[in-house]
């Protein structure tokens, strides 16, 4: 509780005290008693990265234990990018977004999704290139992709299936059966 507000002149505790975090510093109080003066933003802070960091090591736990499957969305759609994760957070997944397929190459030299979505129209690296890209690649050739794009023609598809993509989609995708799609190319490829 508040005992109310004084005017106070704060006071260095030295260096003996620079390491105890939450600490702004100390006063003395006109009956001579010396008073420690917390920081309550710094404790604040520090207590929410304790708990997003550990919320982050229990996820990393599931990830290395198989329980949480991680799903890379690759469009240079915003609205896509967000209306797709927030599907696939939902139902359990982890999501990994990347803007085009410049930045899906990038991120996929750190993390290794479970399944990748993939847009065939983007900036800097197209779908196609990510494709071949990932299917020459020791480490990428066996991750499963789902093209998901407007182009629904046989000409696209037949190009997409015969570089090694599992499974072509057209926009707007519907929920169960992309869900399906993921669910079935994830246990495929963990048995």
């Amino acid at each position: 509780g508040l005992l109310g507000s004084r005017e106070i002149v704060v006071k260095s505790l030295g260096p003996q005290f620079n390491r105890v975090d939450g600490l702004s510093g100390a006063t003395v109080l006109g009956d001579g008693s010396v008073v420690i003066i917390l920081d309550l933003h710094a404790l604040i802070r520090a207590d929410a990265n304790v708990n997003a960091s550990f919320s982050m090591e229990l996820e990393d736990e599931e990830y290395a234990e198989g329980r949480v499957s991680t799903v890379m969305v690759v469009d240079d759609s915003v609205t896509v990018r967000k209306v797709t994760s927030r599907l696939l957070e939902r139902n359990g997944y982890r999501v990994l977004l990347a803007k085009d397929g410049a930045d899906a190459m990038l991120q996929l030299q750190e993390h290794i999704p479970d399944v990748m979505l993939l847009d065939i129209e983007m900036p800097r690296m197209d779908g196609f290139e990510v494709a071949s890209s990932m299917r020459s690649s020791s480490l990428l050739n066996n991750i499963p992709i789902i093209m998901i794009t407007s182009r629904t023609g046989d000409k696209h598809k037949n190009r997409a299936l015969s570089m090694g993509v599992n499974k072509y989609m057209g926009k707007p995708f519907q929920e169960p059966v992309l869900l399906q799609a993921i669910e079935e190319l994830v246990s495929t490829k963990t048995h």
